[in-house]
């Protein structure tokens, strides 16, 4: 039986978001309606559909009588976006210690196995994409089905935020990081696993340049240093 049509439509709006998350698709990059059903094989309407989901998302806007793009946070929303997880993910790591099962232990180490291979294999899109999503299993791990839906956005758009305002082109979480956490999550220490999560969201923002750029030339001839 083949597949209905939202399943189509999700289908479209996963593979796209997965192209977000791995920067294959930039921030501000026009996703036009026809290309991307030839792409994936299906309607205007199906890609139309998966669009619509991603602006949900914070994922694509979709502008009047000029289409849907990328979308690209200003530098006001990915400061929020990174307060936003501050507040959220120390507290979800610290309910997450308390809860993990071995099950729960080892599908993290797999996820960080999978990033160094990445890495590894110079797939730094892909890398960034695992690094978000070990920090959405925590989430899950947390059993918090409300925050951790929440915090999967913010992580989500915490990858437009890292291609546009990363101050050294190596888009991955620190691997020690990922490793005290999960060292943290085993031992069951929730102390030491929100303490973790709150440094580690630190050193992130401060690998970002979220300072407003100075103010741009109002001429050529004052660009040029004409006299």
């Amino acid at each position: 039986m083949g597949k209905t049509t939202n399943q189509r439509g999700r289908a479209v709006a996963e593979g796209l978001a997965t192209a977000i998350h791995e920067h294959r698709l930039s921030p501000g990059m026009k996703l036009n309606e026809d290309e991307v059903g030839e792409i994936f094989g299906v309607s205007r309407t199906i890609v139309r559909s998966a669009l619509q989901s991603l602006s949900h998302e914070h994922l694509v806007v979709i502008e009047p009588n000029r289409g849907a793009f990328v979308a690209r946070p200003s530098l006001r929303e990915a400061r929020e976006v990174f307060e936003a997880r501050a507040l959220l993910e120390p507290r979800t790591a610290h309910s997450a210690a308390t809860r993990a099962t071995p099950e729960d232990i080892a599908l993290l180490k797999r996820h960080i196995d999978e990033e160094h291979a990445a890495i590894d294999a110079g797939e730094t899109g892909r890398a960034l994409r695992l690094s978000g999503d070990f920090h959405i299993e925590i989430a899950r791990i947390a059993d918090q089905a409300t925050i951790a839906a929440f915090i999967g956005q913010l992580v989500a758009r915490s990858s437009l935020i890292i291609a546009l305002y990363w101050r050294r082109r190596k888009a991955t979480c620190e691997s020690h990081a990922h490793h005290a956490l999960l060292e943290a999550l085993e031992a069951h220490d929730a102390e030491r696993a929100e303490e973790l999560m709150t440094s580690h969201l630190v050193d992130l923002v401060s690998l970002l340049d979220l300072t407003e750029p100075a103010d741009a030339p109002s001429s050529l001839r004052e660009a040029l240093g004409a006299r």
